[in-house]
């Protein structure tokens, strides 16, 4: 029995991954016929309901007054933004790529905290924060034979993507997390509109691509709803380094549905992200167990 609890977090993390791969793939591949504005609205108005309805389920819709909350409109905003880029990025890099880009982010959001937010970063771990973007710039490889401008987009999403979990901690939890992802995706729905014209224009769905979009929203689910019971079920410091499963996921997707053959320039590039971000993970959870041992060394007044 413990060793099942023990196993519960990392195997949520693991599924949480996987359905947001899937749907990565799932949206790529209908990126290859329709236009990405179309996906996103598609897709967006079936997870829309999912969400909010699972939201409802929870009781964890806040007033609407919550979004006059300057934090939360930053926080919307940064979502939208970073799943726009995203989405153009995957459409046109492979799956692999973008998504080891994409692991960067946990660096990114120290570093914009540090920044920021004024948390303690010590050398160590901005020692991490530059090794992990090297990485990156090996897997874009600016100016050499390779380099896409698309590529630029997936560290686009970094950037927001940071952006958005740097309010999300200011935010604090008082709001739900269920409904900041409740408000945030019909945001990304309506944002669709936006790029219809310019990516396309609205083409005829055939029943399997209908399919496919409603099987990207379940799976995009699958991966919101996968992350909060992993935070919820496991220690968070054998939980969070499993977040990488997501790379061996967009890696093997990659080949069996796109046939992208990982090169070594990306291979070296994602060694050195996963790396940097464990080791940054784990200097954070020694100084939070070093500050627990001094509070609990503290002598109290009686």
């Amino acid at each position: 029995m413990h060793v099942t609890a023990h196993l519960r977090g990392p195997l949520f993390m693991s599924l949480a991954m996987a359905g947001f791969v899937i749907n990565d793939t799932m949206v790529k591949t209908l990126s290859e016929n329709l236009a990405m504005g179309q996906i996103i609205i598609l897709r967006g108005l079936v997870a829309s309901l999912f969400i909010i309805t699972l939201a409802w389920s929870r009781n964890a819709l806040a007033p609407l007054s919550t979004l006059a909350n300057p934090l939360v409109l930053v926080r919307t905003l940064s979502e939208v933004l970073a799943t726009l880029s995203f989405l153009t990025a995957l459409a046109n890099i492979p799956l692999a790529n973008a998504t080891a880009i994409l692991q960067a982010l946990p660096l990114a959001t120290t570093m914009g905290a540090a920044l920021f937010l004024g948390e303690p970063v010590g050398w160590r771990r901005w020692s991490a924060i530059m090794a992990g973007f090297i990485g990156v710039l090996i897997i874009i490889r600016p100016g050499l034979e390779g380099f896409t401008v698309y590529s630029l987009s997936a560290l686009a999403t970094v950037f927001f993507a940071a952006m958005r979990d740097i309010a999300t901690r200011r935010i604090g939890t008082r709001v739900p997390s269920l409904f900041l992802t409740a408000i945030t995706a019909p945001a990304v729905t309506l944002s669709g509109i936006f790029m219809i014209g310019p990516f396309g224009g609205w083409q005829p769905v055939n029943v399997t691509q209908g399919a496919t979009i409603l099987a990207a929203a379940l799976f995009l689910l699958v991966g919101y709803q996968g992350i909060i019971m992993a935070m919820r079920a496991g220690d968070v410091a054998t939980t969070a380094p499993f977040r990488y499963s997501g790379l061996v996921f967009a890696m093997f997707l990659g080949y069996a549905v796109f046939g992208d053959v990982p090169d070594p320039l990306m291979i070296i590039g994602s060694l050195i992200i996963v790396g940097s971000g464990l080791y940054a993970f784990h200097r954070e959870q020694a100084r939070r167990r070093r500050q627990e041992a001094q509070r609990l060394s503290q002598p109290r007044i009686r």
